[in-house]
């Protein structure tokens, strides 16, 4: 039994890592750019105009990437503080692509 977990747990890490290595797909970094860069920006700072009236959060902030999916799922889905809820707007599966793509932009921090 600890044999299949471990050979579970390798595939996963294995799928993540391929995933991770691809190009994010091109839907999902247009329904990023339409809903969420307007405050967050295109590189995740949240240094834009409308990010800093709302006090918008640095999506690469090690405390964002340290939440889990499920903490920003629900955060994206119902929203919070000033951030509007998309569970209307949205489909589940935009928004798990969304976080999926929100975990990329760590990449782009110097």
């Amino acid at each position: 039994m600890k044999l299949s977990r471990i050979l579970l747990a390798a595939a996963v890490v294995t799928f993540a890592t391929a995933a991770m290595a691809q190009e994010p797909d091109p839907q999902f970094v247009t329904l990023y750019k339409t809903k969420c860069a307007v405050c967050h920006g295109v590189d995740g700072k949240g240094d834009t105009a409308a990010g800093k009236k709302l006090n918008a959060r640095d999506f690469r902030l090690p405390e964002i990437m340290k939440a889990p999916d499920a903490e920003l799922i629900q955060i994206t889905t119902k929203g919070k503080n000033k951030m509007p809820a998309f569970e209307k707007k949205l489909t589940d599966v935009q928004i798990k692509a969304l976080v999926a793509y929100i975990r990329g932009l760590t990449k782009a921090k110097k």
